[in-house]
């Protein structure tokens, strides 16, 4: 996936001899050090085609990368987290049963797009469609998977007649590596409301395949914006707001006031309970009163 496997750009070339592009200009023989590290692998030759399934690992957890290698040595791969590749081992039975059910191709019976079955998966921020097609060279599958905020498409094309070869070298795989994505699994803290004059600010906590993130959103009736923090920079982002806190409020003090250090001291309290909520900070400092928690989801409200 292109969030999970953002580090596999470079594939080995041990294995991917050959040309050094895929047909969507990615750099496949790079030699940058892969992030990820190699579980496991299973090459079938359907047809003409050769396929490589790999199970990978890298800090966000487990997954599969399919490669599809044409006879013209034209590449191009997607990515399947654990539980989504057990999802599509699953549609790969109910597609090579239908398939089997079907007569001998008839060209006059073919849909005006050349698709006999559709289904869709979807995996956190992305979509993956599965369309058992027919054209002039027979039938396949074609796997598409596409980022639902935008982005590149990805696909591979499967013979029919490999599905359940594929099937069952998918199975084995997972019977080897389970079907946990890996990752967070604990209960994510509940989001927050702050509002101040008239900007109400919403502090949304939620993963994806990067992890785990705080999306901070600024509404007005006008206007809105949002940024993301990634949960591994709460804390720095905790500790510099604080300092700024700090010094702003010793700047609005005079010099001699003895109240400068219970200040401060306050603020820095105040900024560990506002980090509780997953940077680590003191589960039992106070929080602002006018802070409320909510249920629900910032795509909902902006």
């Amino acid at each position: 996936m292109s969030d999970i496997g953002s580090g596999d750009e470079g594939i080995s070339s041990q294995k991917y001899h050959g040309q050094s592009m895929d047909a969507g200009g990615n750099n496949f023989d790079s030699g940058q050090q892969p992030q990820e590290q190699e579980l496991a692998t299973k090459m079938l030759q359907i047809q003409s085609k050769r396929f490589y399934l790999d199970v990978k690992q890298n800090r966000r957890g487990r997954f599969i990368k399919v490669a599809e290698i044409g006879a013209d040595g034209r590449r191009s791969q997607i990515f399947l987290a654990m539980s989504t590749a057990a999802e599509f081992r699953d549609h790969l039975s109910s597609f090579s049963d239908f398939y089997s059910s079907l007569g001998p191709p008839n060209p006059d019976n073919v849909p005006d797009d050349g698709k006999l079955k559709s289904e869709m998966m979807l995996k956190d921020n992305r979509r993956y469609y599965l369309d058992l097609k027919e054209n002039s060279r027979g039938r396949f599958l074609r796997v598409s998977q596409t980022i639902t905020r935008g982005g590149p498409r990805s696909q591979v094309a499967l013979p029919a007649q490999g599905m359940i070869e594929f099937r069952d070298a998918l199975t084995d795989l997972l019977d080897d590596f389970g079907t946990d994505d890996g990752g967070f699994k604990g209960e994510l803290p509940e989001g927050r409301h702050l509002r101040v004059d008239n900007k109400n600010f919403y502090f949304d906590i939620g993963q994806n395949n990067r992890g785990i993130y705080m999306k901070v959103s600024e509404v007005k009736s006008n206007f809105r914006t949002a940024i993301t923090v990634p949960e591994k920079c709460w804390t720095r982002f905790r500790d510099i707001l604080a300092d700024y806190c700090d010094k702003m409020c010793r700047a609005h003090q005079p010099a001699d006031s003895h109240q400068t250090g219970a200040s401060g001291a306050g603020l820095a309290g105040y900024a560990g309970g506002a980090g509780a909520g997953g940077a680590g900070g003191d589960q039992s400092a106070p929080l602002s009163s006018n802070i409320d928690t909510f249920t629900g989801s910032a795509p909902n409200r902006i």
